[in-house]
């Protein structure tokens, strides 16, 4: 059966699961068994028995409960209102205000969890109850969440652009410099978009705030000293070779337990709290993640992402031609795979295209970074979205059309790359220099 026909009917299988109201880790799974018992002869069971244990058993993925717990300590102490205390003096008086909060707490966090998934699970049990308990429009403040969560992909430590850098045989510490400057311009994006939503849509945005003098700003900036003291200690952890993430992480709860115990809002019930909102938001990434590393799985039995990688190395595009190619093919994978599953299945096809083709192989991680960045808030398999429906209670719909101006915001900073290259390796150049 033509691999086209395979994608469509999977696709569609899995939209009616999830209209069906099937939970999304399961809908994964049985969509990935469906395919390989349809589509190939492969040993379905056997097969998703290991991966699923394979992935579920990681000790990499040991870091994200670890980092999820972090976020609920902050969340369920005072330190999560501290930190809004501390931020809202500078960012209220903004267009759009405390909007802003999601993007740079996602900056900070990116630089510590490396992980797109810890990052949306953490930052939003902290900021989307105040955002809206403060009356900031639903779909900004779900869509600005689903946007910038995806900069744990590509500042760094990046999880992603280390699979990239064994995958493509280039440096990871030149790749980790790469993606500073990008990641800073999606910020800017970001941030910009909701300034003129913002003035465009005042009556959706709550009243200003009064005036903050400047010494009473600077007094409240005190209570951010904590968060950016652990921050500090669980990114030194990594960068002096102390620590690897999942031990950094470690770093960061013990910390955080540390912090809310001095600041004398940390009891037994909160504890206790903590604990348990830990374990269940982890159990419902980790059947996400399962599910998504089964389906990536059965997606390379079907032969679909090599095929359509095969497919546009053969259509001889000039190099602009290709990059545009490749932006959509990685577009098109994303609805059925993860970030990590594209590098992986398609980076022996599509590397040696790129020498070919004279592109910096550095300049195509972050290309690559960012377009996949994107797959994390498409449906059908945006990890992100399901996230985010879990956490707010909303359908999938609601939540990916919040997120989709944030989509668009991602094709521009693809094209910015794309006209000003200089963008990722002006930075490992001038250091290499």
């Amino acid at each position: 059966m033509d691999v086209s026909l395979i994608g469509i009917i999977v696709a569609s299988f899995m939209l009616l699961l999830l209209a069906s109201g099937i939970w999304v880790g399961i809908t994964l799974l049985t969509a990935g068994l469906f395919s390989i018992v349809l589509f190939s002869a492969a040993p379905a069971g056997s097969i998703q028995a290991t991966v699923v244990w394979g992935q579920s058993s990681s000790w990499a993925l040991t870091a994200l409960p670890l980092f999820i717990w972090m976020g609920e300590i902050l969340f369920r102490t005072r330190l999560a209102k501290d930190m809004f205390e501390g931020l809202t003096p500078w960012l209220a008086g903004f267009p759009g205000r405390l909007k802003h909060v999601n993007v740079v707490s996602c900056g900070i966090f990116a630089a510590v969890s490396g992980s797109s998934a810890a990052t949306t699970a953490t930052i939003g049990k902290i900021t989307i109850p105040e955002l809206l308990q403060r009356g900031y429009h639903p779909k900004l403040v779900i869509g600005s969440l689903a946007g910038s969560s995806t900069l744990g992909f590509l500042i760094p430590p990046s999880i992603i652009l280390i699979v990239y850098g064994v995958a493509a045989d280039v440096s990871i510490s030149r790749l980790f410099i790469a993606g500073v400057i990008p990641g800073l311009m999606l910020m800017a994006l970001f941030m910009g978009y909701l300034a003129i939503w913002s003035l465009l849509n005042p009556d959706k945005v709550p009243p200003r705030e009064p005036s903050i003098p400047l010494r009473e700003r600077v007094r409240r900036s005190t209570k951010l000293f904590p968060i950016l003291l652990l921050m500090v200690a669980v990114i030194g952890s990594i960068y002096l070779g102390i620590a690897t993430a999942t031990e950094a992480a470690a770093v960061g709860v013990v910390g955080a337990l540390v912090l809310a115990y001095v600041t004398g809002s940390l009891n037994l019930q909160t504890l206790r709290e903590s604990v348990m909102g830990a374990m269940m938001t982890s159990c419902m990434v980790t059947l996400i993640l399962a599910g998504a590393a089964f389906l990536s799985v059965a997606m390379g039995y079907t032969g679909i992402p090599r095929e359509l990688a095969l497919w546009v190395g053969s259509l001889g595009l000039s190099q602009f031609e290709l990059l545009i190619a490749l932006t959509l093919l990685f577009i098109v994978l994303g609805c059925f795979l993860d970030g990590i599953s594209i590098v992986v299945l398609t980076a022996a096809v599509i590397m040696p295209i790129i020498d070919q083709a004279g592109v910096d192989p550095i300049w195509f991680g972050i290309f690559i970074v960012i377009v996949i960045e994107m797959s994390q808030i498409t449906p059908p398999v945006g990890i992100n979205l399901f996230i985010l429906q879990s956490m707010t209670g909303k359908n999938l719909l609601y939540v990916a059309g919040a997120a989709f101006p944030f989509f668009l915001l991602l094709v521009v900073a693809t094209v910015l790359l794309i006209v000003f290259p200089e963008i990722a390796t002006f930075l490992p150049d001038t250091v290499r220099g």
